[in-house]
């Protein structure tokens, strides 16, 4: 196990109900919001009028900002740091899920920087100083709820790029399973491989001895894969919905990676998908996922037949690791196809034109992950392998 420092202030604030009780946990922290959300769903489903009428009865004054769209484009950013500044506002309430709230995360670090937000997505600038934010989540998928991360989306180039840091991390996230009632199943199970993905990325590593969080990673996925089932059966079925939310939220506050070495070349290779033909986020890794495994799993089989026993159920061949390993996989992309998720680019309908140049825009700073260094050839023979 690594040496590693855990710490995460997000106060978690989970149950029924907990959005009316957004006024009084916004009003610690700042007296005028802005208030960012996505397209017309919370209105449409009363979440926006009880998130209002609890910040009027707190006392907290607010500018709204919508129209916040799956991966977030920096166009939007841009004029909510306009707004933002504008109206001297002193937090930022992110209304919505992963998209919401990463692009939440960007108009706070760039609410106080004098040049282009997007230069802290280039690491031409560094993060010192960010608008503090909390979070009412909608969709359990991208754990921005409780991350240091943001993703945001370039449309002049198509890039879509990260940052990092713990001063955008939520100071509180509100948590009601009840929300997510209304949510399309397509959308829930791009959700629930976003939260597999996240897991995945801290399982599959090169350091030893991590047998407390290899536990909690796999008990993490076996409850994905439990839960998200009936959840599509039943849409209001609220203790799978529950377990589904809370998930999502252990699976990206870092707890599952403390002491391991992470990987994310999988996220690297998604990204160029959604960045220029805006799929789903999850969506991209039901594809690119199984197809990363196919690449590296030889790297070390012994921690792919783990996966396949552990999480999977499989029965292990003794003889035959490689076959073990390869059946765990072979679950992955089953449990993705059988939740209504595309496996092939071909599913995403996605061309085979432009590989190349994702492939290089994907390494365009050097290999990625750690697990398997991938090199240009490397990521171009993912997406190749994934076509079909």
């Amino acid at each position: 196990m690594q040496n590693f420092t855990f710490q995460n202030t997000t106060k978690i604030v989970f149950g029924r109900d907990t959005e009316e009780e957004v006024g009084q946990y916004t009003a610690e922290h700042g007296s005028k919001v802005l208030l960012h959300y996505g397209g017309g769903s919370i209105k449409k489903y009363g979440t926006y009028d009880k998130v209002v009428e609890s910040l009027k009865k707190a006392g907290v004054d607010y500018v709204e900002l919508g129209g916040v769209e799956p991966n977030p484009k920096l166009s939007l950013v841009k004029e909510g740091i306009k707004l933002a500044r504008e109206e001297n506002v002193d937090f930022i309430l992110a209304v919505g899920g992963g998209s919401v709230i990463d692009s939440a995360k960007a108009i706070s670090v760039g609410y106080f920087y004098d040049g282009d937000v997007w230069d802290f997505f280039t690491r031409e600038a560094e993060i010192t100083e960010a608008l503090p934010i909390g979070v009412v989540l909608t969709i359990p998928a991208a754990g921005s709820e409780s991350s240091g991360a943001s993703v945001v989306t370039k449309m002049d180039g198509m890039y879509k790029r990260d940052i990092g840091s713990d001063l955008i991390r939520p100071q509180f996230a509100i948590m009601n399973p009840e929300i997510t009632f209304t949510l399309p199943n397509y959308q829930t199970a791009c959700g629930a491989v976003d939260i597999m993905a996240h897991i995945m990325e801290r399982y599959f590593t090169n350091t030893e001895n991590v047998e407390l969080t290899d536990r909690l990673s796999e008990s993490a996925l076996k409850t994905i894969i439990k839960n998200v089932p009936e959840v599509l059966k039943n849409n209001e079925d609220y203790a799978a919905r529950a377990e589904v939310m809370w998930t999502g939220t252990i699976a990206h506050n870092n707890l599952l990676g403390t002491g391991r070495e992470e990987d994310w070349s999988s996220h690297g290779i998604e990204h160029e998908l959604s960045g220029i033909y805006d799929v789903a986020h999850g969506a991209g890794l039901a594809v690119v996922f199984p197809a990363w495994m196919e690449y590296v799993y030889q790297h070390d089989l012994e921690r792919f037949a783990q996966f396949a026993v552990r999480v999977w159920d499989v029965d292990p061949d003794f003889k035959d690791l490689e076959w073990t390993a390869r059946q765990g996989i072979k679950k992955t992309r089953e449990f993705f196809k059988s939740i209504g998720m595309p496996v092939t680019l071909e599913g995403l309908d996605v061309p085979a034109d432009r590989l190349e140049e994702m492939a290089e825009k994907a390494t365009e700073n050097g290999p990625i992950g750690n697990f398997v260094k991938l090199d240009t050839e490397d990521v171009l023979n993912i997406y190749k392998s994934a076509l079909k």
